[in-house]
């Protein structure tokens, strides 16, 4: 029997549980009933908790523990929790322990020519990827969002809801686009850039480059002042 858990019940997990399902019924992991689908939440399945959740939507909470200890040939997990470095914490933590990565993608997803796609990556309906994109590991595009030609997305990204990425924008690792933000297309040879750790606020319109660990806000996106 094959195992495959969605990490994280209390939000974003909610919403890629019903794709997960999907590939699950139409045998993506072999047939179903040889197989099995449940949310991974140790916050929510704390067996020291006054009243542990043991189901959500009508699949099983488990602890990260007793995922581990189920009795199956082989695991895997949908990392979802948007904030990226927890998204990175949970990626090391499971290598570690031997358990796989799977992608979790909605039908409707549009992705077109030469599209290089990193391993977890989670893709919610309406998400388009044009052509000519290079994206790395665990990446998640929530509802809406799009990524346009020649852009390089790093590893661990986060698009909410509605992210605009026009083309030939480089987007370094763990870096969160707020819903709705916009960024300006670049230049062949002359990306915009969006650095590492940066994080670009909810409705931003960003027409110039952030610094790695930088946040900015706005339209135009202005760099916010701790």
């Amino acid at each position: 029997m094959k195992t495959v858990g969605v990490y994280g019940a209390s939000g974003c997990g909610r919403g890629v549980m019903p794709l997960m399902r999907a590939a699950w019924l139409a045998g993506a992991w072999g047939e179903p009933d040889a197989a099995s689908l449940v949310f991974i939440d140790d916050a929510l399945a704390r067996e020291d908790a006054g009243n542990p959740l043991t189901q959500v939507n009508g699949h099983p909470c488990l602890s990260y523990a007793q995922f581990l200890a189920l009795p199956a040939s082989s695991k895997a997990v949908s990392l979802c929790v948007s904030k990226p470095s927890v998204r990175r914490q949970l990626a090391e933590r499971c290598a570690a322990d031997g358990v796989g990565f799977v992608e979790a993608r909605a039908a409707n997803v549009v992705q077109m020519d030469e599209v290089h796609l990193g391993e977890g990556a989670v893709l919610s309906p309406f998400v388009t990827l044009t052509s000519n994109i290079r994206i790395g590991r665990h990446f998640h595009a929530n509802l809406y969002s799009y990524i346009e030609h020649d852009c390089v997305i790093g590893d661990f990204v986060t698009f909410a809801p509605g992210v605009h990425c026009n083309g030939n924008v480089h987007i370094g690792d763990g870096a969160y686009l707020g819903a709705g933000a916009l960024i300006r297309q670049g230049a062949p040879g002359q990306p915009l850039h969006i650095g590492a750790g940066a994080v670009v606020g909810m409705g931003a319109v960003v027409l110039n480059d952030v610094p790695p660990g930088a946040t900015v806000v706005g339209n135009p996106a202005r760099l916010l002042k701790a």
